[in-house]
């Protein structure tokens, strides 16, 4: 999803939709890049803190499971071949695919809240971290994407994005 110049205008629409209803839950798009700002300076990344809670200027994200740093530095690298083959489960007979079954398993049930600091700014919004089309078809969730992986610069695209049409 971060190669937003390659999908179609539906498919653009429906994440400049996505994303701008989560930036407007945490406050506006401007502490929403805030966020995206704070996540990419943080090192390590903020997925791998064992407090499972990343707090920034204007709000925190919380989940409710530990991901480990072997966790992660697999899912940065099926991230990369998501993009080729439009899922993130290999084919059975690929050498890492019970390693990425795993990866799945664990993340899958993973629910992350993005909260804004005050009450007054909004509500906040969840997100997977990845969506399960059927059982062997899952794709990284594109908020998910976005929040701990795109660059900001590609989502500052995507919320600027006017659609067809409007």
């Amino acid at each position: 999803m971060c190669d937003f110049d390659s999908l179609d205008d539906a498919a653009k629409t429906a994440y400049h939709h996505q994303l701008t209803e989560c930036a407007t839950a945490l406050g506006g798009k401007n502490f929403f890049l805030l966020m995206l700002e704070a996540v990419r300076k943080t090192k390590p990344h903020p997925l791998v803190t064992k407090s499972c809670e990343f707090r920034f200027s204007h709000g925190s994200i919380g989940w409710d499971k530990i991901i480990f740093q072997d966790k992660f530095t697999l899912l940065s690298k099926v991230r990369m071949s998501q993009n080729k083959q439009a899922n993130l489960l290999p084919k059975p007979t690929d050498p890492s695919y019970k390693k990425i079954l795993n990866l799945v398993r664990t993340l899958h049930p993973v629910t992350f809240h993005a909260k804004p600091k005050q009450r007054k700014d909004g509500e906040g919004f969840q997100m997977q971290a990845l969506d399960m089309i059927d059982a062997h078809t899952t794709r990284l969730n594109p908020v998910f994407d976005a929040v701990f992986f795109c660059s900001v610069e590609t989502v500052k695209k995507i919320l600027a994005y006017k659609p067809k049409g409007s």
